[in-house]
């Protein structure tokens, strides 16, 4: 049996006995012996292990506790979550012939011999690597196995000597087998132990040294043939006031709010000539305006040779969409490639996809297109005002094929029934004289609050944020950013874009939303004012021209007005309203849709795969 002070969540049992968490929650409700908790929270509570050790034995859930499962509740006992990494760095060691016992307890150290006599060493920390980094998912964000495979193609075969500046439990060096030498760096001391470990495991010869290699690089002077890194994503505090004239900035000094631009460049710094850098990024870096300057610089430099889009939730700790990015350091022999392979992948294509940037990187100026996944794309192209390098933007749309043709028939004509059913069922009247009435008077009498956001940049993590992309297009909000000091939307708020003399409002029916820049957010009182009635008429309010953002100005409250009416009355109009906007929305889709079908009749026409007339 465990010692007195050893503690479970109902995650740990989960696993000791082999079931779901929900399973360790039916078990609570339903037996009256089942164990109290001894700490934790009301909705994280912990458990004495000996007691739930004894009850899980006691009611036969379990014919005996997994080895595995003592093993690891003893190194838990041995340190809190801060501290932890310390004592597992400190058994993957000891088994790994480093070292002494020092933070193991006794105990611990004696299952985990026994273990590792039954499994084999290797195994054993394994275990402890996978066991760790399960604890800590939501910290860790390591980059996926499959995802880190990738990259190490991407990478390319013949990489001699390897470097991830921010290695973490070091998951993409150990995919680089066949290096000679790997350096990895990483800030937290026990994480850089544990990476070592995994190296080890690995096969893969290499060092890896604590620091922020930001502030303090441990590798100066080291050249590499390939840089692999999933860098920490929006951090703030990277070090911008104090590496303000550093020289790795050759392509411009990252702005406080693009750390990412930072390793970048701190990753082209330690590349031979030739030599390529693989870079997880967030999608936001591809067309973020602060980065403008840099994207241009790596852009005329023939610095940037591939971004490839990732599906949503590729990446932990995001649900967003990712790129990779693949840089080259330039020769310096003077000739710079006139394209970049812009391409879309998921794990279905990932060796499609090495193969097609395999291909480019042996004639950079070769022409690719595959409309919706590839294409080779003109640098002179992506260098205007915005420099979007996002694959999404540059890549097309999939071509319609013949053989499609009956489905987007039929999607177009059931998108034509439900227009029809969505059409707005309203009467002629003889126009009247309603009084009408300010929303400044409305603020006033605590009918309606106004709330405007000003510019701030979106970093993507935290929660949604409704933008005025959003609000024209008629989309759902995709980007993130941190809720600090940002505008909460609720149920029922009415959110204002204007872009020239246009204007776009919706009434938000979803929680969790942030309000996006310059974006301007009224919250009437549902007992007094009717949202999608005060929607319809601020639609229809004057926009004011210009503005400090191209395209994009300010709502002025001041100059909107809604009738003086009853609750009923609005609520009469409101779903009017609310209808209107229902339709407008399919309208899009169907435009969509129609276009498609359009596209599939032409090729189908012109390739002989359609007959014109009615199919037989």
């Amino acid at each position: 049996m465990s010692g007195d002070g050893a503690t479970v969540t109902s995650a740990d049992i989960a696993r000791m006995a082999g079931v779901g968490r929900a399973a360790v929650s039916n078990w609570r409700r339903r037996y009256e012996d089942f164990p109290e908790p001894v700490g934790g929270t009301p909705t994280s509570p912990t458990f004495a292990l000996k007691d739930v050790e004894a009850w899980l034995l006691g009611q036969g859930k379990v014919e005996e506790l997994p080895l595995a499962e003592r093993v690891w509740q003893q190194i838990r006992t041995a340190a809190d979550d801060l501290r932890l990494g310390e004592v597992v760095a400190e058994a993957a060691e000891l088994l790994r012939g480093v070292g002494k016992p020092r933070s193991v307890p006794r105990p611990a150290w004696t299952l985990l011999q026994q273990y590792a006599a039954e499994q084999g060493a290797e195994e054993a920390s394994r275990f402890l690597l996978d066991r760790y980094a399960d604890v800590h998912s939501r910290r860790l964000a390591e980059t996926p196995i499959e995802l880190a495979q990738f990259m190490a193609k991407l990478a390319g075969p013949d990489v001699g000597t390897v470097l991830d500046p921010a290695c973490g439990l070091g998951v993409l060096l150990a995919t680089m087998n066949g290096t000679e030498h790997a350096y990895g760096q990483e800030s937290d001391p026990a994480l850089a132990r544990l990476a070592q470990t995994r190296l080890s495991l690995a096969g893969v010869d290499g060092a890896i040294r604590t620091g922020d290699s930001l502030r303090q690089d441990a590798w100066p002077g080291v050249t590499v043939d390939a840089v692999v890194c999933h860098p920490p994503f929006n951090e703030r505090n990277w070090g911008y006031e104090e590496l303000a004239s550093d020289p790795r900035w050759e392509y411009g000094l990252p702005p406080k709010s693009e750390s990412e631009l930072a390793w970048v460049q701190h990753a082209l710094a330690h590349l031979r000539p030739g030599g390529v850098a693989v870079m997880l990024m967030p999608e936001i870096a591809a067309n973020r305006r602060s980065g403008r300057r840099i994207r241009s610089n790596l852009m005329r430099r023939g610095a940037v040779q591939a971004v490839i889009g990732l599906p949503p939730k590729m990446a932990p700790g995001t649900g967003l969409p990712v790129h990779i990015w693949v840089l080259r350091r330039p020769v310096g022999d003077g000739r710079t490639p006139s394209r970049v392979l812009m391409s879309t992948a998921e794990p279905a294509t990932f060796d499609a996809v090495v193969e097609r940037w395999r291909h480019f990187r042996e004639d950079p100026d070769r022409v690719l297109d595959v409309p919706g996944e590839t294409r080779t794309v003109p640098i002179i192209d992506l260098i205007d005002e915005d420099i979007d390098i996002s694959p999404a933007r540059h890549v097309g749309v999939a071509d319609a094929t013949a053989g499609d043709y009956p489905a987007f028939r039929t999607d177009f004509l059931s998108r034509l029934e439900r227009l029809a059913a969505l059409m707005p069922e309203v009467s002629p009247s003889r126009p009247r004289d309603v009084p009408m009435m300010p929303l400044t008077e409305l603020e006033r009498t605590g009918a309606l609050t106004v709330q405007q956001s000003g510019r701030y940049d979106v970093d993507g993590t935290g929660e949604f944020v409704l933008e005025a992309g959003h609000l024209f297009a008629g989309g759902p909000a995709t980007n993130r950013t941190r809720p600090e000091n940002r505008i909460a939307i609720l149920p029922g708020d009415v959110v204002v874009a204007t872009r020239d003399r246009e204007v776009a409002v919706r009434v938000v029916d979803e929680a969790g939303l942030l309000l996006g820049p310059r974006l301007t957010l009224l919250r009437p009182d549902p007992e007094r004012l009717d949202p999608y009635f005060l929607a319809g008429f601020v639609r229809s309010s004057p926009a004011p021209a210009g503005g400090t953002q191209p395209g994009l100005t300010r709502f002025d409250s001041r100059r909107a007005q809604v009738p003086r009416l009853p609750l009923d009355d609005q609520r009469r109009y409101g779903e009017a309203f609310r209808n209107l906007f229902a339709f407008e929305a399919e309208l899009r889709g169907a435009n969509g849709s129609g276009q498609v079908a359009a596209a599939s009749v032409l090729l189908g026409l012109t390739t002989g795969a359609l007959n014109p007339g009615s199919p037989s």
